[in-house]
């Protein structure tokens, strides 16, 4: 059964059908949150978090310590209470330092 719709493909002798590449390279820019986070692993913070679907915990605020950030979450310790939290990042709205922030935006992962 041929209904016309592939004879002409030969006709268009400019055309190529080979199959489209992606690339799966970084770009050299990654100035991630959570590469931020790391550059400032050992200090204090203040990290404003919203959890839409809960009743009791809308809105809370955890301090402490960056201690390790992962692309989706983030690993603090409060060394006041000696609880440790881990972080889901879709929950965090900014963090707050009390110092100077370290940033790159040239961060690559070399030396961590």
């Amino acid at each position: 059964m041929n209904n016309g719709y592939y004879q002409n493909l030969n006709n268009y002798p400019n055309q190529t059908y080979a199959p489209t590449t992606i690339s799966t390279e970084f770009p050299l820019e990654q100035s991630y949150i959570e590469n931020i986070l790391r550059l400032n692993k050992g200090k204090y913070a203040k990290f404003y978090c919203s959890f839409p679907d809960s009743i009791e915990w809308k809105d809370r605020v955890f301090t402490g310590i960056v201690e390790q950030a992962g692309r989706d979450h983030l690993i603090i310790s409060d060394p006041s209470t000696g609880k440790w939290y881990m972080i889901l990042m879709i929950y965090l709205n900014f963090v707050e330092f009390e110092e100077n922030i370290n940033y790159s935006p040239d961060f690559t992962l070399k030396g961590l």
